[in-house]
């Protein structure tokens, strides 16, 4: 059974930032004539990498909900400088996929994240829910209602 990491999104104040921050990461990879792949850097390299790449997803806390996930298809630990310091690329698909809001507090770092504790994709949670404006939909789960 896959392995998946959840982690703050920090900086963006919805799934439209994410995804317009990312969008613009690719324009310049892009004009810089590099890979257009999704990745996000990490100080510690999970131990537990063969558990996630068999199929587990970055989940993404923004303004305290868990709101989206996106697959890893990557894992790459590496020398950031000459003074050794480690950090590690997680690969990561470019489909950011909303899932059914839930509250989480903030923490530090990335944590594991059991199957078990994974939100459901919205889609599949609440047909025609990922159309809805987010806005509305944190308002709803605020009150309790979704």
């Amino acid at each position: 059974m896959p392995l998946h990491i959840i982690k703050l999104c920090v900086g963006a104040d919805s799934l439209d930032d994410l995804s317009q921050w990312m969008a613009a990461r690719m324009r310049e990879a892009e004009r810089r004539g590099q890979p257009l792949r999704h990745a996000h850097v990490t100080r510690m390299a999970p131990k537990r990498a063969a558990d996630i790449l068999s199929g587990g997803s970055l989940y993404w806390v923004i303004k305290g909900l868990i709101s989206a996930r996106q697959a890893i298809i990557g894992i790459d630990p590496f020398i950031m400088d000459a003074d050794g310091v480690r950090r590690c690329r997680l690969w990561l698909d470019g489909e950011v996929v909303a899932v059914a809001q839930r509250p989480m507090r903030a923490f530090q770092g990335w944590r594991y994240y059991e199957p078990k504790d994974a939100p459901p994709d919205l889609d599949h949670a609440r047909p025609g829910f990922a159309e809805m404006p987010e806005a509305m939909r944190r308002d709803l789960v605020s009150l309790g209602l979704l």
